[in-house]
C-alpha cells in the first residue's frame, strides 16, 4: 500500500499524542523504556497504546490490537525505535510488517545495541517507509535514565533537596521535619514511584531510620489500575564501613536494599545479608566508596533513574565528582538561621571562579512552596 503523508504539523500532533500516551507508564515500565504508538488511517486514529509494563506487551502490539484490521496501510507514530529483537517479548518491528502498515514515523533511535537502526532497517526491508526525528527531544526527555545508562554507562541522578528560604536543611541538632509543605512532599513521593533506585548515605539512616519507600497507592498514580502492585525503587546506601544497623527500618519494608561498602569486615557483611540486605563491596576511592563506580554498578544491574536523598556530605561529593544530572529543589517560604544546616558540602569551592554553575529548566509553585528543578551545566561535567 502507498502511505498517506499527512504533513509535517500532524505528524507532530500524532507523535505528540504518542508521547503522551507513553507518559503513562513513567510509574510501571522500569527497566524499560517508556513509549507510546498511535495508528492513523486515513487522518483518524484507529488504534494506541503504551508500553505497561516490563515482560508485557510493547506499545506497538497494543495499538495494532486495537486497530486489528485496519492496521493495513496505517502509519505508526512510535516514540521509540521499534524492537526488532526477541526479549521476553517477540519484535514489534515484525508485528507492524506482518500488520501491513505502510509508514512508520519514529521520535529517536533506540540506544539499545541490540536495536540501533536495525528495526528501521527491518521496516525498509520489507517495504515500509520509516521516518526518523519527528519530536526527538520531547521522546528523549521520556526516558532520560534508559538513554544514559545505555549510552554513557551510568543511571540519571536526579538531587532532591528541601530547604528554607535561607538554604537551610536542617537544624543544628538535626531537625528537619518538616521543612517543606504536604503539597511538596506527596510530590516527592511520586518523583519516587518512577525512580528506579533511591540513594542516600550512612549519616541519614543513623540520624533518621528513614524508610525511602513509596507510600502512595496505584490510584494515586496517573496510568496505572487501582489494584496494580506499586513498584517500589531500589534502597541504596553508601556505607563505608558497615555501620547499617540490621534493625533499621527499611529492611523489614517491601522492596530491595542494596549496601554498599568498601571495609574488609565480613561479618557485618554477613550480617546486613542476614537481615535481607544485599551488599556490595565498591573500588575505594581516598577510603571511601568510588562513586563512579557505584554508579556504573547500578547501570549494570539496569537501574536508569536515582533519585539522591541524602545530606550535605553526599550530595556534595556526588555533584563534585560530576554524577548528578538535576536537582530538585523544594523551597519552603521561613527562615532558619545561621546555626542551621546548608544544602550542599562543597569543600573544594573557595574562589567565585569554582563555582558550579546551574541551569534553571523550570519554576513551579507546589502547596505553599516554590519547587526548582535545575540541571548542571554541562561545562562543569
Amino acid at each position: 500500500m502507498t502511505a498517506d503523508h499527512p504533513g509535517q504539523g500532524a505528524d507532530q500532533e500524532y507523535m505528540a499524542r504518542a508521547i503522551h500516551l507513553a507518559r503513562l507508564g513513567r510509574f510501571t515500565t522500569d527497566p524499560n523504556p517508556r513509549v507510546g504508538c498511535v495508528l492513523v488511517r486515513d487522518g483518524r486514529i484507529v488504534g494506541e497504546g503504551w508500553h505497561r509494563r516490563a515482560g508485557e506487551a510493547h506499545a506497538e502490539r497494543h495499538a495494532l490490537a486495537q486497530a486489528g484490521s485496519e492496521a493495513g496501510g496505517a502509519t505508526a507514530y512510535v516514540t521509540l525505535e521499534p524492537c526488532c529483537h526477541h526479549g521476553r517479548t517477540p519484535p514489534c518491528a515484525d508485528a507492524l510488517v506482518e500488520a501491513g502498515v505502510a509508514r512508520v514515523v519514529c521520535a529517536m533511535v533506540d540506544p539499545n545495541p541490540l536495536v540501533a537502526g536495525k528495526g528501521l532497517a527491518r521496516l525498509k526491508d520489507a517495504g515500509i517507509e520509516t521516518s526518523i526525528g519527528v519530536l526527538e527531544a520531547e521522546a528523549r526527555s521520556l526516558n532520560p535514565g534508559f538513554i544514559k545508562r545505555l549510552e554513557q554507562g551510568r543511571p540519571y541522578v536526579r538531587c532532591k533537596m528541601a530547604a528554607s528560604l535561607d538554604g537551610r536543611t536542617a537544624m543544628a541538632d538535626g531537625e528537619s521535619q518538616w521543612i517543606s509543605s504536604p503539597d511538596s512532599r506527596r510530590d516527592v513521593q511520586l518523583l519516587r514511584a518512577e525512580s528506579s533506585a533511591i540513594l542516600t548515605g550512612i549519616g541519614t539512616v543513623l540520624s533518621d531510620d528513614p524508610s525511602l519507600n513509596v507510600r502512595l497507592s496505584a490510584s494515586d498514580l496517573p496510568g496505572m489500575d487501582a489494584d496494580a502492585p506499586v513498584r517500589q525503587p531500589m534502597r541504596v546506601l553508601v556505607d563505608s564501613q558497615w555501620r547499617m544497623p540490621a534493625d533499621a527500618r527499611m529492611l523489614a519494608l517491601a522492596g530491595e536494599t542494596l549496601v554498599v561498602g568498601v571495609a574488609d569486615v565480613p561479618e557485618r557483611m554477613a550480617a546486613l545479608e542476614s537481615a535481607g540486605a544485599g551488599v556490595w563491596r565498591a573500588p575505594e576511592l581516598d577510603g571511601r566508596v568510588d562513586l563512579a563506580a557505584l554508579m556504573g554498578e547500578l547501570a549494570r544491574r539496569g537501574i536508569n533513574e536515582v533519585l539522591l536523598e541524602s545530606g550535605a556530605r553526599l550530595a556534595g561529593a556526588m555533584l563534585t565528582a560530576g554524577l548528578v544530572d538535576e536537582i530538585r529543589l523544594y523551597l519552603a517560604p521561613h527562615l532558619m538561621g545561621d546555626a542551621s544546616r546548608g544544602l550542599f558540602h562543597l569543600p573544594g569551592i573557595s574562589a567565585m571562579a569554582d563555582r558550579l554553575a546551574l541551569e534553571i529548566q523550570d519554576v513551579r509553585r507546589i502547596g505553599p512552596d516554590l519547587r526548582l528543578r535545575l540541571s548542571v551545566a554541562r561545562s562543569n561535567i
